[in-house]
C-alpha cells in the first residue's frame, strides 16, 4: 500500500499547489471545492493503475469513486462557477487580510488535499491487497449502499434545484421529497457513499482504514457539512426553525407529527 499511497500524496499535493496558484491569479479560493470530487478521481486512478492488488475490486472502485467524483464535480460546477467566491473563503480572505494568499495555501487548499488522502484510505488499501481475488458479497453489499447514497446525493440535488427555481418558493423551507424524511439527503448520501467504500476495502481485510470514512462522518456531521449550514439558517429563514422540530438531521425518518 505504500507505494499507492505515496504517489496519491504527490500528485494530489502537485494538484494542490497548481490550483492554488491558480486561485491567487483568479483571487477565488473556492475552486478547490469543486476539485474535492477529482480528487477522489485522480486516486482511484492512480489505484487502479500503479496498485497490484486483486484487478475486479480495484475495477469496482475505479467506478465507484469515479461516477460518485465526477457528478459531485459537475454538479458543484453547474451551481457555483461565475458566482463568486463562497463566503467562507471571502470571510476569511477579510479576516486575514494580504497574507490569506500565503495562508491559504496549507489552511485550504493542503488541507482539503489531506483530506481527500485520509477519506480515500479504503481505495488506496484495497489496491493493494492481492486476496480474495475475487468479489465476494460483501463487495457487492458495499457497492448496493454505495449506490443508495448515490441515489440520495443526485435525487436530493436535483430536488433543491428544482425548489429554488421556481420564484415562488423565495424564501420557503424546502420539505419535499427526499428533504421531508431528512434535512440534509446529500451528506447522508456521502456517509453512504464512503461507508460502502470502506465495506468494499473490508472485503479484502483493510478494515482499518474505517478512519477514512469515520473522518468523511464528522466532516458531514460537525464541521462542513450539517453544523456549518445550520449555523445561521434559521436567522435567514425563520420557518426552518418548525422543519428542524419535525424532521431529522441527518438519517432518513418519517416527519414527527407537529
Amino acid at each position: 500500500m505504500a507505494h499507492v499511497s505515496l504517489l496519491c500524496a504527490e500528485v494530489i499535493a502537485g494538484c494542490m499547489v497548481a490550483l492554488w496558484l491558480v486561485s491567487l491569479a483568479l483571487r477565488d479560493a473556492s475552486i478547490v471545492d469543486l476539485f474535492w470530487g477529482t480528487g477522489f478521481v485522480i486516486v482511484a486512478h492512480i489505484a487502479r493503475f500503479a496498485g497490484d492488488g486483486a484487478p475486479a475490486r480495484r475495477h469496482l472502485l475505479l467506478a465507484l469513486c469515479t461516477v460518485w467524483g465526477l457528478r459531485l464535480t459537475l454538479y458543484l460546477a453547474w451551481r457555483n462557477l461565475g458566482k463568486g467566491e463562497d463566503f467562507r473563503y471571502a470571510s476569511m480572505r477579510k479576516r486575514v487580510g494580504p497574507r490569506f494568499g500565503l495562508i491559504s495555501l496549507p489552511l485550504v487548499f493542503g488541507l482539503q488535499g489531506a483530506l481527500i488522502l485520509i477519506v480515500s484510505l479504503p481505495v488506496q488499501a484495497a489496491a493493494a491487497a492481492a486476496l480474495p481475488r475475487e468479489l465476494g458479497a460483501l463487495d457487492w453489499i458495499g457497492a448496493a449502499l454505495w449506490l443508495v447514497g448515490l441515489l440520495f446525493e443526485a435525487v436530493g440535488d436535483w430536488q433543491l434545484a428544482r425548489f429554488k427555481a421556481d420564484p415562488g418558493n423565495a424564501g420557503r423551507v424546502m420539505d419535499r421529497g427526499l428533504w421531508r424524511y431528512t434535512r440534509h439527503p446529500n451528506y447522508f448520501g456521502d456517509f453512504c457513499v464512503w461507508w460502502g467504500i470502506w465495506l468494499v476495502a473490508a472485503s479484502a481485510g483493510a478494515y482499518l482504514t474505517a478512519v477514512g470514512p469515520l473522518v468523511m462522518s464528522v466532516l458531514l456531521l460537525r464541521v462542513s457539512g450539517v453544523a456549518l449550514l445550520e449555523r445561521t439558517i434559521v436567522k435567514r429563514r425563520p420557518a426552518y426553525a418548525d422543519y428542524v422540530a419535525r424532521t431529522s438531521a441527518f438519517f432518513p425518518w418519517p416527519p414527527r407529527d407537529r
